[in-house]
């Protein structure tokens, strides 16, 4: 691998590790994450909002 590989591939790594401490944490808490899923935006937890509620700024005129 080169070495600009080797370092996105770092990169990459640190990313995950960063959401999945952020969403542990968030689930550990008690509190809701937005997330993208299948395409699109995607609310999860115990008092996540409901899908009508997550419509996206950009989708409006």
């Amino acid at each position: 691998m080169m070495q600009g590989q080797e370092h996105e591939a770092k990169i990459l790594d640190v990313l995950r590790r960063a959401v999945a401490e952020a969403l542990e944490r968030k689930r550990r808490l008690g509190q809701y994450a937005v997330i993208w899923r299948e395409g699109r935006i995607a609310c999860t937890g115990p008092d996540a909002p409901h899908a009508a509620d997550t419509s996206s700024p950009t989708n409006h005129p």
